[in-house]
């Protein structure tokens, strides 16, 4: 892969990476303040729900900023851009699809596909 290429991913990973953990940063503020006290038990639960739902999106988004670190290692030493399966190139359109990827999109099917087969 070219250098400009890895710069991009680079930059885009990044960015990524920093806009994620600024959205944690705001998450624990969030949940460090005092509770409120709600007269009416169904404001409770929805706040609750809304709690839970934004916890298990901070969830998804904590497993996403360990894919982008690894990118960003993949990158470092420069194996970003090979596919695991196969270690072929993985396309640019595939990397800009999806930055955090370690396989060319014959590998990924393949692999849904025997997940599927096996009802994983």
């Amino acid at each position: 892969m070219k250098k400009e290429e890895l710069d991009y991913f680079k930059d885009l990973l990044t960015d990524r990476l920093n806009e994620l953990l600024s959205h944690a940063d705001s998450t624990v503020t969030g949940m460090t303040k005092p509770k409120e006290n709600f007269a009416d038990p169904t404001d409770r639960a929805s706040h609750e729900a809304e709690r839970s739902f934004e916890l298990r999106i901070r969830d998804r988004e904590h497993k996403l900023i360990k894919k982008i670190k690894k990118a960003l290692t993949r990158i470092e030493n420069g194996t970003f851009g090979v596919c695991d399966g196969c270690e072929e190139d993985i396309s640019i359109a595939r990397l800009k699809a999806r930055p955090v990827t370690t396989q060319c999109i014959e590998c990924k099917t393949r692999e849904e596909s025997m997940e599927k087969a096996l009802g994983i």
